[in-house]
C-alpha cells in the first residue's frame, strides 16, 4: 500500500497490505521497524499534545546520553524530544519539577530540580542544551544522579514521588544493574528510553517493572516525538500512583526533618534533627567524605530513637562529608534526611623563610603551630626531574640546615604542620643555591713574546683546583692544563704579537664554576740589545751586542758609509754576539744595522750604531751607546782612554731637524733630557783636549718612547649595577691610569678616576642597569697623557621580560612576565590613567603572575613590574591595558547553529605533532597548518606534567624540533609558541623525520613520563623520498599510537604504513588544507581516547587495543632485562618464545605511579603465561601485586602451591578487604610444572578464572574501590613478607598482560600451548583447494633423545609424516582452522599433515608415549614454524631468540583411573635412538584408587 503524506514536502513509502508489527495510527510502537532509510520528520509522527491533568506533583530527573554516538545532528533532535516531554506537565517550583543530567564518561548536572520556577524556563533551558561528547558510562551516571540529583539541596522534596528518564542511543562500557537498582530501591521509578543502536536488554535491566510500560525503544532519532504521547500518559499516570502510595505511608513512618550541623573543628562536627513521626527505635547517620568523582569509605553511627544529634569524631580536616539520616522502624527504614559539612582546615605553618644560602646548603626557618605532633618537610629542584626529598622532625623543631643541595639551583622547599599522620596545608617558598664560586681578579705579567705570568685571586673555600684554558682568539686549537690549589701558572710557547684568550674554572666537587675570562697580547720579538762599537782602527771595528731572547737562530748583521755607499750584509748564527768589520775607508763614519730572526721566522726590529774609522792612529770614542729609553730622555754612555781629552761635546739631533742641542760634558756618560717623546735622535760624542782641538768622535742611534695608550682594553664581570674593566699596561712606563665613563644614550654626569701604575683593572660600581656606558682609559706620563682607548659596555637589564595581561574583565586584571634569575622580590603596581586608582603589592623572587581585583569596567590602566635584587631595583617595565566594558543584559537568544570542537577531558599523554615543512606546502598552506595546531592543541584541557604534554618537529630533508614536550606547563605559553614556528622548506624524508620524533622527542631527557601514552600526529602532503615502513612499525610495536593525516598528493597507502590499526581509527585524508576542519573534531575525539590515562591504547595481537603492557612496565624486554638483578632469560612454551626467570628474592617492582598512574580500571582481566619451577617454595606467594607506600597490599594475585589454590584480593568500596579463592580441581593443573595461561576476570560483580582458554569457576565480589599510586608493584613477592624482609619466590613469565575488557578471555586462543586436545590458531589464511597425495620423500632426520627404554630389543621407530589420510596414533597439524588431534579420527582436510608414531616393544605407561609424542610435536613445530609465521594471528611477532634450553620441573600427573584387572601385554614400546638392547623393564604403572 503505498502513503504519502503532504507536509511542505511529500514523503512517500509502501506499507505491506497489512499494518506492520511495529506500526499504529500513532506513529512507532514500542518495538522497533525500520522503514527503508525514509527520514521522517518529527513533526509527521505529532499529535494533539498530551497533557497531564492531575494534582499530583513529582520530582523528574532526566539523564541525557551525550556522548559521541549521538552526533550534533541527533542531539538536536533530542533536544525537541525533551522539549515536547517537559510541554506535557504542569511545570513550577510547587508544582512538579524537571531536572536534567548529562553524561557521557563522565556526568553532570545541567540544571537542579530547583534550578528553574516556571514551564518557560524548563523550555528555555532545553532549547540551550550543550553537547557534551565522550564515552557511554551509563552505570557511573545512574550512581551520580542517585547520589547528587535526587536530594533536598538540590530541590528533590520529601514525600512526592520520584521519576527517572534515562535516554541512551548505545550499550554502556560499565555494569548498570547496581545503580539501576540502587536507585528503584530508593523510591525513583525508571522509565529507559533506547533509540537506534541501543541495547533492550539493557533497557529492561534498567528499568522498573512492569517492562511493557517502563521500556521504549524507537529506530532513529528522528521518530523520537512519536513516543512523547505514550511516555507522558505513562509517567503521569505512575505519578498518580505514587501520590497515593506516598500518603498511605505517611500515616505511620516518616523521614527526619531539619538536618543541622554546629561545633565544627578540623576533625569533628555534632549533627542534629527534629523526630521522624512514629515509633522510632533508632536513627542511623552515614557519614563518608566526598572525594573528586568516587565517595570515600562510608562510616556510621546509630543512637537510640530518642536521641536527636550524635557527634561524628576521627574526621578528615578540610573535608566536605556528606551525611544521610535515616529513621529506623521496626520493619523498615525511612528515607534519608541528606545534607553535608565541611571540617576546618588544620592550623598551617607561617612566617617560612629560607636564609644564609651557599652554592650547596640552605637554611629554614617557620613559626611554630599549635598542638602539632611534629612537621614534614619536602624539598627538591625545581627545574630537574629529581625524587622529592623528604625531612620529618619533631614538634620542637622549627629551624634547619638543608645540605647537598645542587649549585645554582632553585629549590621549592614545602613544609607540613602534622598532626598526626594528618597533615595540614603546605606552605611552600623557593630559593636559589648560589652558583660555585669562580676565581676573580685575574692579572696578566711578565708578558714577553712567547710567553706571559697569570695569576689570580682564589675562589672561596673548598676548591680542588683549577682548569686553565687559553687560546688565540682567532684561532681553533685550545690549550687547557689542570693545576692544585694554586693562585698562578706560567704560559708558554706563545706567538708574538698575537691575543691570547685565558679561561679559569675553579674545580668543586660538585663540578666546575663558570669561567672567569681575560685576554693578553704577547710582545713583538725584542731586538738585539746593547749594540755597540769597540776596538777602532783604520780600516776596522769590532761590533757587539746582547742576546734579547734565547729563541733566536740567525742575526742578519749590514753595514754602509754614513755618507753613501755600497752596503754590506752577512748573516750569522744565532749564537754569535760579535763580529769585526774589515775593509774599511780610514776617517769615514759607518752606520751598522743588526737584526734578530727567531724560530717562528719572525723579525726584531732593527738596531743601529754609527762608527767612524780612524784617520791614521789616533784614539777614537768607542762603545758609544743609548739607554735607559723614557717619553723624554735618552742615557748617553762611552769609552776613551786617552788622558790628554779634557773633556766631551755631545750633540744630539732629531732626525726631523727640529731639535737640536749640545752640552760640554767631563764624563763619559750624561743623561740627555727633556727630549720630544716618540722622537729618533743621533747622538755624537766628539772629545775635546786640553789644546783645544777635536778629537775623532762617535755617533749612535736612538729613539724615546712614545705616550702609549694601555692595550687590549676589555669589559668582564658585568652585573646589573657594576662591571669591571682592564687593560695591559703600555711598554713605556707611565705613572698611572685615569678611567673616564658616561651613559651613552641616556642622560648622566661625566665620570673620572685615577688608578696607580701598578693597577691594571677598577670595577665600577654604581651604574644604572641596564645602561650602555662609554668607558675611555688612559695612560698618565710625565710629559702628558696618551691617547684614549675607548670600550663600550653595558650592564645588565634588572628587569622582567614578556609582560602582557590576561583574563581581562570589567573588574579584574591578571598579569604575567618571564621571571628573572637571582630577583628576590618583585613590586607590581597598578595605577588608573582615568583616575589615579593605584594598587601595589610585594611578590617573592618565584612569582611570574598576579591579578588585580577592585578595578574599574571601560577603564585604562598603567601595570609596572619592578624587579629587585637585594637592596637594588631596577627600572619599571611597564604595559597598558584597559578593563572590559560591563556586558549588558540581553534577551535569550536562540541556541548558536554551530559548536565549539570538543575538548580533551583531563587525561595524561605525551602528544607530539610532526608536520611536513618541505617545498610543496608552501607559506600560505603552512599557515593554515599551524591554525590547525592552534585550534586542536586549544581543545586540550589541560597543559603540563598533570596533564596532556605538547611537542612539535617541522620536517622536509631533516626535522627540527620547535618545542619538546616539557617545553610548556599552560595552554598560554604552548599557543604562543605555536605562532612563533616558521616554515622550513626542503624535500619530504618522512622516514627519518618519524625516527627523530621517537629518538629526540620521546626520551625521558626531552620530558617523556613513563607509564604515559605516547601519541604521534604526522601531517603531511605527498610521498615520502625515504622508508616509512620499517621505523613506523618499530614504534608501532612499541605501543606509540600513531595517526597520519594527508592531503594533497599524499599516499594513502603509506599513511596506512605510518599509522595504527585499524586504519579506520588512525588514518586521515581530505582533499586540501582548507577541508582539514572536518576531520578536527574526529581527531580530536580518537585523541582523547588514545590519551586515557587510565586505559591507555596499545598494540595487542595486531590490534590497537586498550591495556597495559606489564612485560614492557617492568622491563621484562629483551633490550632491558639485563639491568634488572635476578631475571634471566630462557626459552618459553616454544624455543621460539623467550620467557624470564625470576630467581629467589628477585624481587622485581616498579613504582604504581609509573604503571597505573591513574589507577586500576573498574573492569578489566588479567593475562599471564607461566611455569611454577622446582625450586617454587610451598608457602603462598603474589604472582603479582600492588602495595601502598606501608607496604599494605592493595590488590593481588596468590598462588598457593601447598595447598593448590589460586586467591584474587582487593578492597571493595567500602575499603573493606575481600577475596576471591578457587580450590576447583582444575585450577590444581597450573602446580604441575608445565607452561599454562591464566585469565583472571575482574568485573564490578565477579571475579571469574579461566585457565588454558577453560573456565574454572567464578565468585561474586563487591565492586572495588580504586588504588592509591603512592606505593609499589611487586612480581613474585611471598604472603609473609614485611617490610624490608621482602622476599619473592622463583617462577618463570612468558607473557603478562592487563587488558581493559572482560571479554578478553573469551577471545583468547591461547595459541602459544602445544598441548594435545588443543586448538592450533593457525588462521588467517583462505582454506586452499584439495591437494594430491605426493610421492615419498626421503627419510627424515632422526628424532630427539627421548628417556630410557624399558623393553626389550625392538625395531627402530618408524616416522610417517603424510598429507591427509587415517592413522593409529597419528597427530595432525591443520594450517587454516586445525587441531592436534588424538587417534582414530579421520583427516579430511587436504591442509592436514599427519604425524604417525608406531611403537614395538612393551606395553608403556600412557604418561611416558605422551612425553614421547609432545616432544617430537614439539621440535617438528619449531623446524616448520617459520613456514606459518604469515598465518598466525596471536602468538607475538618478534623475532626469535636463541638462549639456552633448561630442563623443567616434572609435568603434571595424569587423570586419576579407576581400578581395574590386570590389562593384557600391550605393543611394542618406544627403542631408543637408534635402537640398543635394553635392560628388562620394570613391572608396568598400575592405575591409581
Amino acid at each position: 500500500m503505498l502513503v504519502c503524506v503532504f507536509q511542505k514536502l511529500l514523503i512517500c513509502w509502501d506499507f505491506p497490505t497489512k499494518p506492520p508489527l511495529g506500526f499504529t495510527e500513532n506513529g512507532l510502537n514500542k518495538r522497533k521497524y525500520p522503514l527503508s532509510g525514509i527520514f521522517l520528520p518529527s513533526s509527521f509522527f505529532s499529535v494533539d499534545q498530551f497533557v497531564c491533568h492531575t494534582e499530583a506533583i513529582a520530582d523528574i530527573v532526566i539523564l541525557v546520553d551525550g556522548s559521541w554516538s549521538i552526533g550534533r545532528l541527533n542531539f538536536r533532535l533530542v533536544r525537541m524530544f525533551l522539549e515536547n516531554l517537559v510541554n506535557a506537565f504542569d511545570v513550577g517550583i510547587d508544582k512538579t519539577r524537571i531536572g536534567l543530567a548529562q553524561y557521557s564518561g563522565d556526568p553532570r548536572i545541567e540544571w537542579h530540580l530547583n534550578a528553574f520556577s516556571t514551564k518557560d524556563a524548563v523550555v528555555d533551558a532545553v532549547r540551550n542544551l550543550p553537547y557534551k561528547g565522550g564515552n557511554t558510562l551509563t552505570g557511573l551516571a545512574l550512581t551520580f544522579i542517585f547520589e547528587n540529583c535526587f536530594k533536598p539541596e538540590s530541590g528533590a522534596r520529601p514525600g512526592i514521588p520520584k521519576i527517572g528518564i534515562l535516554i541512551t542511543d548505545g550499550k554502556s562500557q560499565d555494569d548498570v544493574i547496581p545503580p539501576a537498582e540502587e536507585l528503584r530501591n530508593a523510591g525513583v521509578e525508571l522509565f529507559a528510553i533506547g533509540v537506534k543502536n541501543a541495547d533492550e536488554n539493557e533497557l529492561r535491566s534498567i528499568a522498573s517493572q512492569p517492562e511493557s510500560n517502563h521500556v521504549y525503544n524507537v529506530a532513529d532519532f528522528n521518530i523520537m516525538s512519536s513516543i512523547v504521547g505514550g511516555l507522558t500518559k505513562t509517567v503521569c499516570k505512575q505519578v498518580e500512583q505514587q501520590d497515593k502510595d506516598i500518603k498511605q505511608s505517611k500515616k505511620t513512618t516518616g523521614m527526619p526533618l531539619n538536618l543541622v550541623t554546629s561545633d565544627i573543628t578540623a576533625q569533628s562536627f555534632r549533627v542534629s534533627w527534629s523526630h521522624a513521626p512514629g515509633n522510632v527505635e533508632k536513627y542511623r547517620v552515614v557519614y563518608y567524605p566526598t572525594q573528586g568523582r568516587d565517595p570515600g569509605d562510608p562510616q556510621e553511627a546509630v543512637v537510640v530513637g530518642s536521641e536527636s544529634s550524635v557527634v561524628l569524631q576521627h574526621l578528615s580536616s578540610l573535608t566536605e562529608y556528606q551525611l544521610a539520616v535515616f529513621a529506623v522502624y521496626a520493619n523498615k527504614a525511612s528515607a534519608a534526611l541528606r545534607g553535608s559539612e565541611t571540617t576546618l582546615a588544620l592550623p598551617t605553618v607561617t612566617g617560612l623563610q629560607l636564609f644564609d644560602v651557599s652554592h650547596n646548603t640552605m637554611k629554614i626557618k617557620w613559626n611554630s603551630a599549635d598542638g602539632v605532633s611534629g612537621y614534614m618537610l619536602l624539598y627538591a629542584p625545581l627545574t630537574d626531574d629529581l625524587d622529592e626529598k623528604e625531612i620529618r622532625v619533631s614538634d620542637a623543631v622549627t629551624e634547619l640546615e638543608l645540605d647537598g643541595l645542587i649549585p645554582h639551583t632553585e629549590y621549592t622547599v614545602t613544609v607540613y604542620a602534622m598532626f598526626g599522620e594528618e597533615a595540614s596545608e603546605p606552605v611552600t617558598n623557593q630559593e636559589t643555591t648560589l652558583p660555585l664560586s669562580p676565581p676573580s681578579n685575574l692579572q696578566f705579567s711578565d708578558i714577553t713574546h712567547n710567553s706571559a705570568h697569570i695569576s689570580w685571586d682564589p675562589a672561596p673555600g673548598g676548591v680542588n683546583g683549577y682548569r686553565i684554558m687559553w687560546d688565540k682568539t682567532d684561532g681553533l686549537v685550545t690549550d687547557e692544563v689542570e693545576v692544585g690549589s694554586v693562585s698562578s701558572y706560567d704560559l708558554g710557547e706563545l706567538t708574538s704579537l698575537t691575543e691570547y684568550s685565558v679561561a679559569i674554572f675553579a674545580l668543586y666537587n660538585e663540578g666546575e664554576s663558570e669561567p672567569l675570562t681575560d685576554a693578553f697580547t704577547t710582545t713583538p720579538v725584542p731586538g738585539p740589545l746593547n749594540l755597540h762599537s769597540s776596538e777602532v782602527r783604520t780600516d776596522s771595528f769590532k761590533v757587539s751586542w746582547d742576546h734579547s731572547a734565547s729563541d733566536i737562530i740567525l742575526y742578519r748583521l749590514s753595514w754602509t758609509p754614513f755618507d753613501g755607499g755600497n752596503t754590506k750584509e752577512v748573516v750569522l748564527s744565532g749564537s754569535d754576539n760579535r763580529y769585526t768589520l774589515t775593509g774599511l775607508s780610514p776617517s769615514t763614519e759607518y752606520e751598522v744595522m743588526l737584526t734578530a730572526i727567531f724560530k717562528d721566522k719572525s723579525e726584531s726590529d732593527t738596531v743601529f750604531v754609527t762608527q767612524t774609522t780612524c784617520k791614521c792612529d789616533e784614539v777614537a770614542v768607542r762603545n758609544l751607546q743609548l739607554s735607559d729609553e723614557t717619553t723624554q730622555s735618552l742615557e748617553a754612555s762611552w769609552e776613551l782612554e786617552d788622558p790628554n781629552v779634557e773633556s766631551y761635546r755631545v750633540a744630539y739631533t732629531s732626525l726631523s731637524g727640529d731639535h737640536k742641542d749640545s752640552v760640554s760634558w767631563r764624563f763619559k756618560g750624561l743623561l740627555l733630557e727633556p727630549l720630544q717623546s716618540d722622537t729618533s735622535y743621533k747622538v755624537t760624542v766628539t772629545p775635546v783636549y786640553s789644546d783645544g782641538q777635536d778629537g775623532l768622535g762617535a755617533s749612535a742611534m736612538g729613539s724615546t718612547l712614545p705616550l702609549l695608550p694601555p692595550e687590549n682594553l676589555r669589559v668582564s664581570e658585568e652585573w646589573f649595577n657594576r662591571l669591571r674593566v682592564s687593560w695591559d699596561p703600555p711598554r713605556s712606563p707611565v705613572e698611572g691610569y685615569k678611567i673616564v665613563y658616561q651613559p651613552l644614550y641616556v642622560h648622566g654626569p661625566v665620570l673620572e678616576t685615577t688608578v696607580d701604575e701598578d693597577v691594571n683593572s677598577m670595577l665600577i660600581v654604581n651604574l644604572q642597569s641596564g645602561t650602555e656606558y662609554s668607558v675611555r682609559v688612559k695612560a698618565s706620563y710625565p710629559a702628558g697623557e696618551s691617547e684614549p682607548q675607548l670600550i663600550n659596555a653595558k650592564t645588565l637589564f634588572l628587569g622582567v621580560s614578556g609582560l602582557s595581561a590576561y583574563q581581562v574583565r570589567p573588574n579584574s586584571m591578571c598579569v604575567q612576565w618571564q621571571p628573572l634569575l637571582h630577583t628576590t622580590i618583585y613590586r607590581i603596581s597598578i595605577q588608573s590613567t582615568l583616575n589615579g586608582q593605584r594598587q601595589e603589592v610585594r611578590l617573592g623572587g618565584g612569582a611570574s603572575r598576579h591579578c588585580f581585583y577592585d578595578l574599574t569596567p571601560s577603564s585604562q590602566y598603567q601595570i609596572s613590574v619592578h624587579a629587585q635584587i637585594q637592596e637594588t631595583e631596577g627600572p619599571s617595565v611597564s604595559i597598558t591595558d584597559m578593563t572590559r566594558m560591563l556586558a549588558p543584559t540581553q534577551a535569550p537568544t536562540e541556541p548558536p547553529t554551530t559548536e565549539p570542537p570538543p575538548t580533551i577531558p583531563p587525561a595524561k599523554a605525551d602528544l607530539a605533532f610532526l608536520v611536513d615543512g618541505s617545498w610543496s606546502i608552501g607559506d600560505d598552506n603552512f599557515m593554515k597548518i599551524t591554525r590547525f595546531l592552534y585550534s586542536t592543541m586549544g581543545s586540550l584541557d589541560l597543559i603540563g606534567q598533570d596533564g596532556t604534554q605538547v611537542a612539535v618537529a617541522q620536517f622536509s630533508d631533516d626535522a627540527r624540533t620547535e618545542f619538546q614536550l616539557s617545553s610548556h606547563s599552560n595552554k598560554e605559553a604552548l599557543l604562543e609558541a605555536i605562532q612563533r614556528i616558521s616554515y622550513k622548506g626542503g624535500n619530504t624524508k618522512t622516514g627519518r623525520a618519524i625516527k627523530h620524533v621517537k629518538e629526540s622527542i620521546f626520551t625521558s631527557e626531552a620530558g617523556a613520563r613513563r607509564g604515559v601514552p605516547k601519541v604521534l600526529v604526522v601531517l603531511t602532503d605527498g610521498r615520502s623520498q625515504d622508508d616509512v615502513n620499517k621505523v613506523s612499525k618499530e614504534m608501532q610495536v612499541e605501543g606509540y599510537i600513531i595517526f597520519a593525516i594527508g592531503f594533497a598528493d599524499a599516499d594513502y597507502g603509506e599513511l596506512v604504513n605510518i599509522a595504527s590499526k585499524p586504519s579506520d581509527r588512525h588514518v586521515f585524508f581530505v582533499d586540501d588544507l582548507d577541508a582539514v576542519k572536518k576531520i578536527e573534531e574526529q581527531l580530536i575525539t580518537f585523541v582523547c581516547e588514545a590519551a586515557t590515562a587510565t586505559c591507555p591504547s596499545v598494540l595487542m595481537s595486531g590490534n590497537t587495543l586498550a591495556g597495559f603492557r606489564m612485560m614492557e612496565k617492568f622491563g621484562l624486554v629483551e633490550k632491558e632485562y639485563s639491568t634488572i638483578p635476578g631475571v634471566s632469560l630462557e626459552p618459553g612454551s616454544f624455543n621460539s618464545f623467550p620467557c624470564y626467570r625470576l630467581h629467589r628474592d628477585a624481587l622485581v617492582s616498579q613504582p604504581t605511579k609509573y604503571l597505573h598512574p591513574e589507577g586500576l580500571p573498574s573492569d578489566y582481566t588479567i593475562s599471564m603465561m607461566l611455569r611454577l619451577l622446582l625450586e617454587t617454595p610451598q608457602e603462598p606467594f603474589a604472582l603479582w601485586e600492588i602495595l601502598n607506600k606501608d607496604n599494605d597490599p592493595l590488590v593481588g594475585l596468590i598462588l598457593d602451591n601447598s595447598g593448590k589454590t589460586l586467591t584474587f584480593f582487593n578492597h571493595d568500596y567500602k575499603g573493606d578487604f575481600q577475596t576471591a579463592t578457587f580450590e576447583e580441581a582444575a585450577i590444581k593443573k597450573i602446580f604441575h610444572g608445565s607452561f599454562h595461561k591464566l585469565h583472571v576476570t575482574i568485573s564490578k560483580t565477579s571475579v571469574k578464572v579461566v585457565l588454558d582458554c577453560s573456565v574454572v569457576g567464578e565468585k561474586y565480589i563487591n565492586a572495588a574501590g580504586n588504588i592509591t599510586t603512592d606505593g609499589m608493584e611487586v612480581l613474585g613477592r611471598t604472603v609473609r613478607s614485611r617490610g624490608r624482609q621482602d622476599s619473592s619466590a622463583p617462577f618463570q613469565l612468558q607473557m603478562f598482560d592487563i587488558i581493559c575488557s572482560t571479554s578478553w578471555a573469551s577471545r583468547d586462543k591461547c595459541c602459544e600451548l602445544c598441548y594435545f586436545g588443543s586448538t592450533w590458531c593457525f588462521s588467517q589464511g583462505p582454506q586452499g583447494p584439495v591437494g594430491e597425495v605426493g610421492p615419498s620423500g626421503p627419510p627424515g632426520q632422526p628424532g630427539p633423545q627421548g628417556p630410557n627404554g624399558l623393553s626389550i630389543q625392538g625395531p627402530p621407530v618408524r616416522l610417517y609424516w603424510r598429507k591427509g589420510g587415517f592413522f593409529h596414533n597419528c597427530f595432525s597439524v591443520e594450517t587454516r582452522t586445525t587441531s592436534c588431534n588424538n587417534k582414530n579420527k579421520t583427516l579430511g582436510s587436504s591442509n592436514i599433515s599427519t604425524l604417525c608414531l608406531f611403537f614395538q616393544g612393551d606395553v608403556q605407561s600412557q604418561a611416558t608415549v605422551r612425553a614421547i609424542a609432545r616432544q617430537v610435536c614439539e621440535q617438528l613445530i619449531q623446524s616448520h614454524l617459520s613456514r606459518y609465521n604469515s598465518f598466525l594471528n596471536q602468538i607475538p611477532m618478534q623475532p626469535a631468540v636463541s638462549v639456552r634450553t633448561v630442563p623443567g620441573p616434572p609435568g603434571e600427573p595424569g587423570r586419576r583411573g579407576t581400578p581395574g584387572p590386570q590389562g593384557e601385554q600391550g605393543p611394542a614400546g618406544r627403542p631408543g635412538f637408534p635402537g640398543t638392547n635394553g635392560q628388562n623393564g620394570q613391572p608396568g604403572e598400575r592405575g591409581e584408587t
